[in-house]
């Protein structure tokens, strides 16, 4: 954005903190939410089972307050855990390696070089996780146990940032519409896709890069907001945090200023959607 939406929110006594909870946090390329890491108003609790990868998140970060366990965040039962070629497609889920074969390259990234007997723990018995802003969950199949697991963790969540599927890479894992039809339940709105990502079918590629697709969307990142038609019952605080994280995150600057309005009926004070759209409107 153009301007800073955390300059307006001066009048405020305090800016809110913002709590993300991550569950998959194995780090792998830039984190969605990093802006609000950026301007110092993140509180990050992150879950990554893979120890390795955990430590290294802890040495990143534990210097700026934010927590990594090494957890196995699902619905609480005793799964086995599929390590695969590729990290970060490991998963307590089996990939279908039938299926990922008939794509570029995910058959060699799915390939399982290990397993192992692990105890699943779900998100609403963890301490930590609560309260949480913003879940974010990257769990390669077990999405849906995420959110089954944390169903009271969520009933305050603000947003859900959650990978999902379209075909079922990993055998019996739920797809993009059980996840959409959990999270509708929950009382969230389907917001946007973040991204969304697929493979051409073999043998053919695009510019020879095995990455890119044709036409099959495989998975994507799609993002759920507390219902909007509920924001007059929502507190002023709770308003400002999902301005602040529609602004920073996710470029969704209609839904920034449509809190920002609500929170200025329920605050019944100040005029910051007011200030908020003078800001997106001035010339450059």
């Amino acid at each position: 954005m153009s301007f800073d939406i955390l300059q307006i929110l001066r009048p405020v006594p305090a800016r809110p903190i913002v709590r993300v909870i991550d569950v998959g946090a194995m780090a792998y390329g830039k984190e969605s939410y990093a802006p609000l890491r950026t301007a110092g108003i993140a509180k990050i609790v992150g879950f990554e089972p893979q120890e390795a990868e955990c430590a290294k998140l802890n040495a990143a970060h534990a210097a700026d307050g934010h927590t990594y366990l090494p957890y196995f965040i699902g619905d609480g039962s005793p799964r086995t855990f599929h390590l695969t070629r590729h990290a970060p497609s490991a998963s307590v889920y089996e990939p279908d390696l039938a299926l990922a074969a008939k794509f570029q390259q995910l058959g060699e990234l799915y390939t399982v070089v290990s397993t192992q007997p692990v105890q699943t723990r779900r998100l609403d018995e963890i301490e930590q996780a609560r309260p949480c802003d913003l879940l974010k969950i990257d769990t390669q199949g077990g999405e849906l146990d995420v959110i089954r697991g944390g169903a009271e963790t969520l009933r305050q969540a603000l947003f859900v940032h959650t990978e999902v599927e379209f075909v079922p890479l990993y055998k019996r894992q739920p797809l993009f519409a059980d996840i959409d039809a959990a999270l509708r339940a929950l009382g969230f709105s389907f917001h946007k896709f973040y991204s969304i990502a697929g493979r051409a079918f073999v043998p053919l590629t695009v510019n020879n890069d095995p990455n890119k697709r044709i036409s099959q969307m495989l998975w994507a990142d799609a993002i759920y907001v507390r219902d909007f038609m509920t924001f007059d019952t929502l507190e002023p605080e709770a308003l400002l945090k999902i301005a602040i994280i529609a602004h920073l995150v996710y470029d969704a600057v209609d839904l920034a200023h449509f809190a920002l309005a609500a929170h200025d009926r329920r605050s019944g004070s100040g005029a910051l959607a007011e200030a908020y759209l003078r800001g997106l409107t001035r010339p450059a």
